[in-house]
């Protein structure tokens, strides 16, 4: 049955679009029978999409961690509803390069447990700017472990839009230098959207890379904890707006409490 709804949603996507030539026309009819014929498999490899046959002794989070996904996303994209999986069966992996890096990166460090408590969003306040940059300028303001937060998102300027950059301070699990408050820096995970949200929003791409990470740090990674979701000037009230009046404060409060 589930081939047989791909097969089908294939040819209806392609005569929806409008069959503008023959051509077209028989590919979406081949794409179709793939999706009748061969099963998920076949359909998903002809759809560009990366899949895993389950072995045994596989589980969700190793099959994730492999593919540099997160367990919530693998889940989503197979539509499964609890964690179990059967040695035969073929997943299809989603997209996993948001967070791909951040994922390998983490599976080899050494993380003190239920130390990160927190994750505390942050704007750059200017449009310029990439991890290095502020590494930088970090140092040039006396700061001996460089770059404040622990991962920087940029804005397509001077890295890519919504790209995951990772710091020092999370690479050698180093207290922060992102807030005035000790216990924060000590605990914890700042994250840095490049731009100036007093005068825009994070671009889409930002905030999906943004809510992928802070998702994957409070469910998947291996902290010990679950963080609990803060800001900048919640933290250090009366002496910064950071991140920014635009920043979609009322969201993420519905998303993470």
């Amino acid at each position: 049955m589930a081939g047989l709804a791909a097969g089908s949603a294939g040819l209806t996507a392609v005569i929806g679009w409008g069959v503008h030539s023959r051509r077209q026309f028989l590919y979406g009819l081949g794409l179709a029978a793939l999706g009748l014929v061969a099963g998920p498999r076949a359909w998903a490899q002809a759809a560009g999409a990366a899949t895993h046959r389950v072995v045994a002794g596989d589980t969700l989070s190793r099959i994730a961690q492999r593919h540099g996904v997160t367990v919530a996303a693998l889940k989503a994209r197979n539509g499964l509803k609890s964690d179990r999986i059967i040695v035969g069966q073929v997943l299809i992996i989603p997209d996993g390069a948001l967070l791909a890096k951040v994922i390998a990166a983490t599976a080899g460090l050494k993380i003190e447990r239920r130390r990160w408590r927190y994750v505390v969003a942050h704007h750059s306040g200017i449009e310029a700017g990439n991890a290095k940059a502020y590494d930088a300028t970090h140092r040039r303001r006396g700061m001996e472990n460089g770059l404040a937060y622990n991962f920087v998102i940029g804005n397509g300027r001077d890295s890519g839009e919504g790209e995951i950059e990772i710091g020092p301070r999370w690479l050698q699990q180093l207290n922060g230098g992102h807030v005035r408050n000790s216990h924060y820096n000590e605990h914890g995970i700042g994250i840095c959207l490049v731009g100036n949200f007093e005068t825009r929003r994070p671009s889409a791409k930002q905030l999906a890379s943004f809510t992928a990470l802070v998702d994957w740090l409070r469910d998947e990674a291996p902290l010990g904890v679950k963080p609990k979701f803060t800001a900048h000037r919640w933290v250090d009230r009366n002496h910064t707006v950071c991140p920014g009046r635009n920043f979609p404060f009322e969201e993420m409060k519905r998303r993470y409490g």
